[in-house]
């Protein structure tokens, strides 16, 4: 297949177009105009990029790709490192990042929602990246932190604001705990999202909203899965998802 062939496909299927991103998403670093194997992962680690090489992949396919606004730009140290990687190894470096977070059926969060088994009803706030939905029936807080536990295999921070149920919730996975104002403005009983700073502790409290941090790769993890899963089912390639283990 083509290069061009997969990032038509993945662009339009993302509508890459609807979205004002820290990154450039698509296409970021070309080495080989031929995709015969694809790694998929959440981040371009030089681990991943290793991994890739030893299986003889032609093109890697992640959440968090490079060349983030603000970021230095000249091509020297551990973004050298990767790069020189990638174009050593003839590795294409394909991503997408608020794309894959928003999209309604591969999206990070609608993804997140599906393995928890929370029913989603809709989107809001900037760039509709905060989802919203319902559990199957209520729980407390430290029974829902305990559910997404080992549900992800992870460890989750909650913050209790009051001792009221769960029904109601919001969630945006990754480093979305800023949304939490504009989840407590729904009404919702919960806001879930990757990450955590030290602000939200008090506005969950003073809001009345319970939070919970699940990590940032954790609730990563499935967008990009189901990403490669429809690319194979468009065009029959080999393609694997690689997790390199991130406690964050």
């Amino acid at each position: 297949m083509q290069l061009k062939q997969l990032c038509d496909f993945c662009d339009d299927y993302l509508k890459i177009g609807d979205f004002n991103d820290y990154c450039p998403n698509g296409l970021q670093v070309e080495a080989n105009p031929q995709v015969q194997r694809i790694i998929c992962g959440v981040t371009a680690s030089q681990a991943l990029i290793e991994a890739a090489a030893d299986d003889g992949a032609d093109t890697i396919i992640v959440h968090h790709g490079y060349f983030w606004k603000g970021e230095a730009q000249p091509i020297t140290g551990v973004k050298g490192r990767r790069i020189g990687s990638l174009i050593r190894n003839n590795i294409n470096l394909i991503a997408y990042h608020l794309p894959l977070d928003a999209h309604p059926e591969v999206g990070n969060n609608v993804q997140l929602a599906r393995v928890l088994g929370w029913q989603t009803e809709g989107s809001f706030g900037e760039q509709n990246l905060v989802f919203e939905g319902r559990l199957s029936k209520p729980l407390s807080l430290p029974e829902l932190a305990l559910d997404i536990e080992t549900r992800l295999d992870t460890r989750a921070l909650a913050i209790a604001a009051g001792e009221h149920e769960v029904s109601r919730l919001a969630w945006c996975t990754g480093a979305a705990q800023g949304f939490i104002e504009a989840a407590a403005a729904r009404g919702v009983d919960a806001f879930v999202s990757g990450e955590v700073s030290e602000p939200t502790f008090h506005l969950a409290r003073e809001m009345g909203i319970h939070y919970i941090a699940a990590g940032h790769h954790a609730t990563e993890r499935y967008g990009i899965q189901a990403l490669g899963a429809a690319i194979v089912d468009r065009f029959g390639i080999e393609l694997q998802f690689i997790d390199i283990p991130n406690p964050v």
